[in-house]
Formats: C-alpha cells, structure tokens, sequence
C-alpha cells in the first residue's frame, strides 16, 4: 500500500514536521529505571494536529489529484475530526461540508464555531439518518444538494489514513521496546502496527467501555489495507475511566500534575487516559527495567475546551 501512496505536491513548510520527541524525566521514571519519550505530534499545528493531521494527509493530496475542491465528512458535534477537516480545507484552499450528527444547537460550541468561521458548511441530520452515512441513496442526496464532492469516512478512517499514520514511525529515530498510542476506532493504531514493521510491542490504549472489539476492528483493518499479518500489539483495557469522554477527577488530577511537571498539555478524552495509564502501569511494574517506552500525542487538544479542567 505505502508504495502506491499519491505523490505530494502540496505545501507542508508550515507545518512542524517531523514533530519532536521530548524526553520525560521524573523521580519515578529514575527509580523504576524506564526511558520514556513523547512524540509531539500536537505540536504539528495549532488547529490541524496529531492523528487527525497524519488520517487527513493523503485524503487531501487525493482530492487535488481528482481535481475536487470540496471536502465533505461526518461527525459529532464535538469531534476532532470535523474541526481538522475544517482547518485542512482553509489552509489547504478547499471548501467543506460537515454532516453532523444531532440537532442544531445555538450559540455553536467552540469545535462548531471554529469549523463555521473556517468556512465549513454545516448540515445537520438525526441519528436515524446519520447511520445511513455509508449508504448509497444518502451520499446521493448529498450529492444532489451540494454538487460533486471528495467523501471522506468519519474519523478520516481509510487506506489513505493509514498511510499517514504509518508515516508517524517513519519520523522516529532510534529504537523502543514500547510505543504506546490511545485508540477510539483502531485506525491510527492500525497504521502505527502497519508502520513498525513488528520491531516494537505496540500498546493500545482504548477509550470505550467494553472495547475489546476492538481487537477485531483493528485486524480487519490490517487485512483489508496491508499485505502483513502483525502480531506485536496488544489492547489495554483498564483506562477508559467510564467511557468515551467520560472522566474522573483524579483523571483531571493526572492532566493538571503532568503539565505542572513535565510541560505538556494533555485531553481528558484522549491523551490523559493513556498516560494515566502508562504511569500507573509503571509504578505497577509492567514493564522491565530499562524499557525504552515512547508515546504518541495524538494531539485532540481543542477538545478540551468542553470540559471544566478541575
């Protein structure tokens, strides 16, 4: 797959590729004797970062090869990937159309509003009719009222996300015996799992309740857009706190103690799960001595705006 990826002619100069890898130093890090490293993927861009950027990448340069002007995708009325779409199609001089889930609400939130003022339509459509975002007869609806337009999954999730997110490895230099990445629907871990090559255990951190389909998600996944069979990840499921964008104070505790020590913002949806996790796991003796561990900020960080941060 990566060798028929479409070739660039895009300007990426503002943007700050590679991201940096910052290395975390603690009291504890020192007496469990653990090297562990962020990939700073959200500081790719102040409004088109981590993993939406990296499922977003290829989609984009496959508009422009097919000569659409349009970008139209789908999602919640808080979702990261509505906010990325609308920031892509601004910087990248494409117009957008957000299908959103729910009823309209006004004043917009902050995700809403930011897509609006980067010139997103947004169209809003009932849960009944949002499950019907892959059928036929609806695109051709939308079709019908928009005009021709570069459909892009909910989530950003297909072969070209993949891609993006497989490049992710390709920036990281040295070796880890860990590389830890949290997980809503399993398409950046897939391409993270595609992307190392089996040469790192890969840990993924899911945010659902119950999501050990997952699993399953993630194997279809490979086997529809890859060539291998990989068998170097596993799931972890202790660390959703409740759900997806549920939280807990000690959760936001966690968040506020991390910035505080080591400098880096982290989501409570995302993010701040799976560090919460990963220090927990570490004063629990998960990992040997001497692991190399790093992590990958998948950036989501305007979400954070919904959330009263105490």
């Amino acid at each position: 797959m990566r060798d028929n990826a479409p070739l660039s002619r895009m300007d990426y100069s503002f943007l700050n590729l590679p991201s940096p890898v910052t290395p975390l130093n603690s009291r504890l890090l020192d007496d469990k004797n653990i090297h562990l490293f962020i990939k700073r993927d959200e500081l790719i861009h102040p409004d088109l970062q981590g993993n939406k950027w990296r499922k977003l990448k290829y989609n984009i340069e496959r508009a422009r090869q097919l000569q659409q002007d349009t970008l139209l995708t789908f999602g919640g009325a808080y979702s990261n990937h509505i906010h990325a779409t609308a920031a892509a199609g601004h910087l990248f001089n494409f117009k957008t159309i957000g299908i959103i889930r729910g009823e309209e609400y006004n004043p917009l939130n902050p995700t809403l509003e930011d897509a609006r003022n980067w010139g997103m339509q947004l169209h809003y459509v009932n849960r009944v009719e949002y499950r019907q975002k892959t059928e036929k007869n609806f695109l051709e609806k939308l079709v019908e009222q928009y005009g021709d337009f570069y459909l892009i999954p909910e989530g950003g999730n297909n072969e070209y996300a993949i891609q993006g997110c497989a490049e992710i490895i390709d920036e990281v230099e040295g070796e880890y015996d860990y590389i830890c990445v949290d997980c809503g629907t399993g398409a950046t871990a897939s391409g993270i799992i595609y992307g190392s090559g089996g040469n790192s255990q890969i840990l993924v951190f899911p945010v659902l309740k119950n999501a050990s389909f997952i699993s399953n998600d993630i194997i279809t996944t490979l086997n529809k857009y890859t060539n291998g069979n990989f068998y170097n990840w596993k799931l972890i499921l202790d660390y959703h706190f409740g759900g997806f964008a549920k939280t807990k104070p000690e959760l936001f505790e966690f968040i506020n103690n991390f910035e505080r020590e080591f400098g880096v913002i982290l989501d409570p949806v995302y993010t701040g799960k799976m560090l919460y996790g990963i220090f927990d796991m570490i004063k629990n003796n998960y990992f040997k001595k001497e692991s190399r561990i790093l992590v990958l900020h998948t950036g989501g960080l305007q979400g954070k705006r919904g959330y009263n941060n105490n």
